[in-house]
């Protein structure tokens, strides 16, 4: 915070912050006719949208003080927006303006009594944000002047004419020396002690205790030649302190982190083991393997050479920055590229989804994290031992970095290890943080930063012809080297893809060698992604024309650079005449061929983009809705994927990284959802998510409708849900079970072997079937369910028989469903579904669709622990159990496990012998080579501590090829016929019949408020359009309890499709609702209390009416300011969501 003075004595404190959609009114009120001269005439909405940076000066009470936007383009039309540099150049060329260090203000407004001082701490607070800005430029009329505010941080460079008419334009310019100066960087001294201390002890006390007061005089005093200690001083007082040491642990590096990119912090030797052993018989593999070791050998060999003409350049850079004029040394410009960076050829090694999944799911049954790579070179690494700066000049931390490389000129990296729960500070954020392996124990994370970094020349250009030759260097290690390619060759040729989409590449040059690449086309989809995502969380979609949406397909950087991957984004967006970028991630079943239309190559550019929610959409009979229903482009259905995206807002806009180590144990419902809202938290980035999971992420591969049948649906997620999520892209998934949790070393041991540090530990492993434990009652006594004693829930830990399926997810049924086709037991050999849930009925349809005869299956239910049965429903039940019966299903009821093979060994499963309340029953399973075709489902020992199936969404598909949903809210169980005796029950709306097919039941409560739905039918609904009707009022589904009064509807299905009821099942019909509730509730008139006090008064008695409450409340809305604010609001929704809602007319539109 600072303090400004007016010229009249006023002060306020004053923040800066982002600016935000709610301050353009106040920025419009600001505005001036001078303002205007400046500026133009300007669209406040449209120039916020397009702004690389806008910020705003608050007061404490958060009133606007000031606003200032920036633009990485000039304001007015003195150039195009890809090619102002040369123009600058032509103008003077004693300032080394580029891209990467120049922004352009497009509008400044204050409040006049403090607009020097806000003008002020606006550009200060700028430069802060941008640490590598060192100009801005304000272009105006030439005939204008700039005014006592802007001309207090504003100088006169020359004037330069307009492109379209003849008018000449002034250039002025704002340098960074003057508002927030580089740091001077100098070699520590005993007398900064004092200078210092206060500082560390504002961080941390732990060192002094430990080492005592004076342990900084003493660390200080102790620099050799392998340490050293360096300070940041301003206006003589140091400021920040850095102990750098070249004494580095490099064993330890390389058992923990994955440093192969950088060849292991090491010089490349001739006896270094790069690749695991091979046995002799793969003497003909290597042999093949030739081509691409050499390749490797090449890359590795090469990176010595780079690292060699890099650390010349750098060198040669930082002495002669001291020989330049002052001016020149707080640009901190590159001097002339004399040394080159040869052969730039070292990458990602793979691209971001091969390498992703390769370390995403880790299993347990082979490690592939043994083998390390034995480096044997020498080390050409120095780390950071302590580092510590005020605050106040944080954003120039990287200033420290050009001094400590001077003072170990044969190392070519600076290291420095955090611990996880750190918070990344500025330093570290230009560092590339190195992936651990797997069974890393190391509870530290590790940062990287090569000396090339510090370049300051980099480039961004479209690509040419002659760039061929180093792109194909750059790329070669990349899987997809060749489509990369294609495409170069394709944008070289016709500058259009095969299809005609226009097509860019660009590359981002270093010393005149190929860094980077990208490859851009247009988004010509951006229809489907407005209508399928929530993009406009992020933009307002009208001020984006179409052209402007890009589609980024390729994305490769060298890693070297990897802290520059927002300036390429925002450069590719310049350059391109482009304000959105959109990239797509597609499941993983669609990258079994990795040259195909679905493949894209992306490698840390990901974590700089932000992950788009999908929408729900809704389900639309297009046949009834005819001409009315929505466009092609809106209800097509392709392949889904996880849409991720940047624009020219966010290139400038920094992410909070968190470090910790975040465990979720069990790919339950609740575990996707907790992951899925960190993912999609959009200004944080997560780098140590995993997930300990028996199978996996769940929806890995898309399974057929037959396989999902086994189970009934909670309607949470689906295989479409889990492709537009693509969490195996931001989660670690460690496959196994956790077998113990060490609270005290805060790691969790999986599959008795595998050990995971965690910083937090989330349990969601949800609802479980677990194996039956058979009582061991020995039926030929004739032993009854009441003779056998209840010793509790026991659990199975014998062998599991290998005929016995506990079906908990896809993998299991998969598993089960492998199992009955192979065993060949349709025909004959009987099935035993044992328990009392819908998911044993849907498991014996799933039998019975597959070809098994009715008669060979057996569903056993054991006792239930109340009177209620998972159906509590008698049409639904009678219908279900007369489908049984015509299928010729046999079911048993309430009855107990006894034993497997009457006591004996259970694996395989050849006999089951069961108590019931009356006498026990044994079955018998038909063998068939050598498996026994029992599949039990273990439905009885349910361990669980939420509540039972009778609660929130279930459906699936029941014996008689029912499509059967149930939604209610959670609630003790209770019989339904106990419900509907209660006096403050409501009323029910039912149509069809049960054993019809076209059974349809809703349940209205006493507020008249949709609470329960039960649907049966022979054919296929919308479950998802059901779910939206769960909580609505009768009334908003078109007064519906009196049109069913009066029989005006007979048949709900068809009742909801008529075109009316689409705006219920949108996605964001629930905002319109908040809306509205907003409107009732405040103030709008000023001598009148709003609808809600109103009616709170009436409830209260302290209104006297003399007409009914109802009939007032109506008449008030009817004639106040609330009928038009509530008609435009809804109004407004249609208009806004016309692509999804085409069925609506509105004024305008007729």
């Amino acid at each position: 915070m600072s303090v400004l003075t007016s010229p009249r004595g006023k002060t306020e404190v004053v923040h800066c912050r982002r600016t935000e959609s709610q301050d353009i009114f106040c920025i419009k009120n600001l505005i001036r006719k001078f303002t205007q001269k400046l500026f133009g005439n300007l669209n406040i909405i449209y120039l916020l949208e397009k702004a690389n940076l806008a910020v705003t000066l608050c007061n404490d009470k958060e009133e606007l003080m000031a606003q200032a936007t920036f633009m990485d383009y000039p304001n007015w039309d003195i150039s195009r927006q890809d090619d102002w540099v040369s123009v600058f150049r032509e103008l003077d060329r004693e300032i080394p303006c580029t891209p990467l260090n120049t922004l352009f203000m497009h509008l400044f407004v204050a409040v006049d009594e403090y607009s020097i001082g806000c003008c002020k701490e606006v550009i200060r607070s700028v430069f802060k944000a941008v640490p590598e800005l060192h100009f801005i430029f304000l272009i105006v009329p030439s005939y204008m002047s700039l005014g006592s505010t802007l001309i207090t941080v504003f100088d006169q460079v020359g004037n330069v004419p307009c492109l379209t008419f003849e008018e000449d334009f002034g250039v002025h310019i704002c340098h960074r020396h003057s508002h927030y100066p580089q740091l001077h960087i100098r070699e520590a001294r005993v007398e900064d002690h004092d200078d210092l201390m206060p500082i560390f002890m504002r961080h941390d006390t732990i060192l002094k205790e430990i080492y005592g007061e004076y342990f900084l005089a003493e660390l200080i005093e102790a620099q050799d030649e392998e340490n050293h200690a360096v300070v940041c001083e301003v206006e003589g007082i140091a400021v920040g302190f850095m102990s750098v040491c070249s004494r580095v642990n490099m064993e330890l590096l390389h058992e923990c982190f994955d440093l192969k990119p950088f060849h292991g912090l090491c010089t490349p030797h001739p006896d270094d083991v790069l690749e695991p052993p091979q046995s002799q018989d793969a003497e003909l593999r290597r042999s093949s393997q030739g081509s691409s070791k050499t390749i490797e050998d090449h890359r590795e060999y090469v990176l010595h050479d780079i690292m060699e003409s890099i650390q010349e350049k750098c060198t040669e850079e930082a002495m002669t920055e001291e020989l330049q004029s002052t001016v020149q040394s707080i640009y901190g410009s590159d001097m002339e590229d004399t040394d080159r960076l040869s052969k730039v050829s070292f990458t990602e090694e793979e691209e971001y989804e091969v390498s992703r999944e390769s370390s995403a799911s880790i299993g347990l049954h082979k490690d592939m994290g043994n083998f390390r790579p034995i480096y044997r070179g020498p080390s050409t690494a120095f780390c950071i031992q302590l580092f510590c700066i005020d605050e106040k000049h944080e954003a120039r931390s990287l200033d420290f970095m050009n001094f400590v490389f001077s003072l170990f000129p044969d190392k070519n990296f600076c290291i420095i290890s955090l611990p996880h729960l750190t918070p990344e500070f500025v330093l570290i954020q230009n560092f590339v943080r190195m992936i651990p392996f797997s069974n890393c124990s190391l509870p530290q994370d590790l940062y990287v930063f090569h000396r090339a970094g510090l370049l300051r020349s980099i480039n961004i250009r479209l690509a040419t012809y002659s760039d061929t030759p180093g792109i194909e260097n750059l790329i070669t290690t990349l899987i997809l080297s060749e489509s990369i390619l294609d495409d170069l060759e394709q944008y070289n040729t016709a500058h259009r893809d095969s299809d005609g989409t226009p097509l860019q590449v660009f590359v981002a040059e270093v010393a005149e060698q190929i860094a980077g690449i990208a490859v851009v086309r247009n988004e010509m989809d951006i229809e489907y992604i407005r209508s399928h995502y929530n993009i406009e969380d992020f933009i307002y979609f009208s001020h984006h024309q179409r052209e402007e949406h890009g589609h980024l397909q390729h994305f490769a950087l060298n890693p070297i650079f990897r802290h520059y991957t927002k300036f390429f984004l925002k450069e590719i967006l310049r350059l391109s005449l482009k304000s959105c970028l959109y990239y797509p991630i597609y499941p993983h079943y669609k990258r079994s061929k990795l040259q195909n239309p679905y493949a894209h190559s992306l490698t840390s550019a990901l974590h700089y983009l932000v992950p788009v929610r999908p929408r729900r959409q809704i389900v639309y009979p297009l046949e009834k809705l005819g001409m009315n229903a929505p466009s092609k482009e809106v209800s097509k259905d392709l392949l889904s994927y996880a849409l991720n995206h940047t624009n020219r807002k966010l290139t400038l806009e920094p992410k909070i990284t968190v470090n910790a180590k975040i465990v979720v144990v069990g790919a339950s419902n609740v575990g996707i959802s907790f992951l899925e809202t960190l993912v999609f938290c959009p200004h944080l980035k997560f780098n140590n998510l995993t997930l300990i999971s028996t199978h996996g992420l769940p929806g890995k591969n898309l399974l057929a409708t037959h396989q999902r049948r086994f189970l009934a649906s909670d309607h949470c997620f689906n295989d479409k849900d889990y492709a537009r999520m693509s969490l195996c892209s931001w989660v670690n998934v460690v496959v196994g079970r956790m077998t113990s949790i060490d609270r005290a070393a805060k790691h969790v041991l999986v599959s008795q072997e595998e050990v995971v540090l965690y910083d937090h530990l989330i349990l969601c492993t949800g609802q479980q079937y677990q194996v039956p434990c058979p009582t061991g009652a020995d039926i030929t006594q004739l032993l009854t369910n009441r003779e056998i004693p209840s010793s509790g829930k026991q659990w199975y830990t014998d062998i599991v028989p290998c005929n016995l399926f506990t079906l908990n997810d896809e993998e299991d049924c998969s598993k089960a469903l492998a199992w009955i086709k192979n065993s060949s037991i349709t025909a004959e050999g009987n099935i035993i579904v044992y328990g009392n849930t819908i998911d044993t009925y849907t498991t014996v349809e799933m039998l019975l669709s597959l070809g098994v005869t009715g008669s060979n299956i057996h569903l056993v239910q054991p006792p239930c622990t109340s009177t209620i049965t998972c159906i509590n429903n008698y049409s639904v039940k009678s219908a279900v159990e007369d489908a049984l019966s015509e299928a010729k299903v046999t079911i048993y009821q309430e009855a107990l496990l006894a034993q497997w093979n009457d006591g004996q060994y259970p694996d395989p499963i050849k006999w089951a012998s069961f108590t019931t309340p009356t006498k026990p029953f044994r079955l018998q399973c038909s063998s068939s080579k050598l498996l026994e075709c029992d599949d039990i489902s273990a439905e009885g020992n349910v361990v669980s501590l939420i509540l039972p199936d009778t609660a929130g969404e279930r459906g699936g598909i029941l014996p008689g090829s029912y499509y059967y949903l149930h939604l209610a809210k959670p609630a003790i169980p209770t019989p339904l016929a106990v419900q509907m005796a209660q006096p403050d029950f409501g009323s029910e709306i039912v149509t069809g019949n049960a054993k019809l097919g076209n059974y349809f039941r809703i349940h209205i409560n006493k507020y008249k408020m949709v609470e329960t739905i039960t649907c049966l039918s022979k054919e296929p609904f919308p479950a998802s359009n059901y779910i939206r009707l769960f909580g609505q009022h009768e009334q908003v589904l078109n007064n519906l309890c009196a049109r069913y009064e009066n029989k005006m509807i007979t048949d709900l299905y068809d009742y909801f499709t008529e075109p009316w009821c689409m705006a219920l099942f949108h996605d964001r019909f629930i905002d319109l609702r908040k809306e509205l509730r907003q409107i009732i509730t405040s103030k709008e008139e000023p001598d009148l209390p709003s609808l809600d006090q109103l009616a709170r008064q009436i409830e209260d008695e302290e209104i006297n009416l003399h007409e009914k409450p109802r009939k007032y409340l109506q008449r008030v809305f009817q004639d106040t300011i609330y009928k038009p604010l509530v008609e435009k609001s809804i109004l407004d929704y249609l208009h806004y969501n016309h692509y999804h809602l085409p069925m609506y007319a509105w004024p305008g539109i007729i």
